[in-house]
């Protein structure tokens, strides 16, 4: 713990130095030709507008010459790109955006899981995102209201299902939380990633899905899915209208996950602090903040150090309540 909070004292420092140092840019080889970012759930869900809006931004900087380019490696509920980032080169060429869940939640699920939090380090937090519980046509139309939900999946235990994009995810939790807290038994379908898990919900595979709630803008416009309830301390600017978990007596069912730009642990400094300088600009360019509200996304640059204290709270919270819900990747 004491190591932890050392890095995350020291981190900002060192990075801010450095980035007033042109000659320590230059001496780590900067500006990049181009950067590539993974990102570890398949390209058209709200996280991968994230990547694909910041690689288009940083070129130009003082970070790469030129714009850069997403590889999605889906699947493992993201571990896979957090996997492939450990192993790259150390020098800036090679981010992963990855939800804070991958570094703060994954350890305690995972026993055998093959990267460690220090494996890697933070860059910038790139967007917040709510999650939220959506119905489709295989619950009844009069079904309005997550109180109404929950009757109903007592009521018919061999529909009452939800998906979420993979085992052990945030949604994963949030829903086996919801079940816990209210006493209703949610079978757990697992998907690899929001888009497989909401096209079944659309198409009346499942009853329920637990995604980010921005993957639903454009069927809750069609008509074809209900959102219920939503996981933000307050209400999601984009469903003002749906209520929290909180407000209908769930409070512990909340996450205000965030997406975030994350560097293999050896890369220096200067590097780290010129990568943050790019994407904190990317992610202020109006272009960017727009197209990441149409998914329901708040575009959120920050220091690397405040990432990481913000991850390591996560780690704090989550631990006793993976406890309880009592999941892991062997379970």
């Amino acid at each position: 713990m004491n190591h932890r909070r050392h890095f995350i004292q020291t981190l900002g420092s060192a990075a801010a130095l450095a980035a007033l140092s042109p000659l320590a840019a230059r001496a780590q080889g900067l500006p990049l030709d181009q950067v590539k970012i993974y990102y570890g759930f398949p390209a058209g869900s709200a996280g991968d507008s994230v990547a694909r809006r910041v690689a288009e931004k940083i070129g130009g900087t003082a970070y790469t010459r030129n714009p850069g380019y997403v590889e999605n490696k889906p699947g493992a509920g993201g571990r896979i790109a957090v996997e492939s980032l450990k192993v790259a080169p150390p020098d800036g060429s090679v981010l992963t955006l990855a939800p804070v869940s991958a570094l703060s939640v994954y350890p305690y699920i995972y026993p055998k899981l093959s990267y460690k939090p220090a494996d890697v380090v933070p860059v910038s937090i790139g967007a917040i995102m709510f999650h939220g519980l959506a119905v489709g046509p295989l619950v009844p139309a009069s079904v309005t209201t997550l109180p109404e939900f929950l009757a109903w999946a007592k009521a018919n235990p061999d529909k009452a299902s939800y998906g979420t994009p993979g085992a052990g995810s945030m949604p994963h939790l949030l829903g086996a939380l919801l079940g816990m807290r209210s006493g209703v038994e949610l079978k757990h379908v697992p998907y690899r990633g929001t888009v497989p898990s909401i096209t079944d919900l659309v198409g009346g595979q499942i009853a329920a899905a637990m995604n980010p709630s921005g993957d639903y803008l454009q069927y809750m416009k069609a008509g074809r899915v209900r959102v219920l309830a939503t996981s933000g301390k307050k209400r999601s600017p984009y469903l003002p209208d749906v209520p929290t978990f909180t407000e209908l007596g769930y409070p512990d069912v909340t996450s205000e996950e965030w997406f975030g730009f994350y560097a293999p642990a050896k890369t220096p400094a200067a590097t780290l602090a010129s990568a943050n300088a790019a994407i904190n600009q990317a992610l202020k360019d109006k272009s960017v903040i727009d197209a990441l509200a149409l998914v329901g996304l708040v575009a959120h640059g920050t220091t690397a150090q405040d990432m990481a204290a913000d991850q390591q709270a996560e780690y704090e919270r989550w631990g006793p309540l993976v406890k309880q819900i009592g999941f892991t990747a062997e379970s």
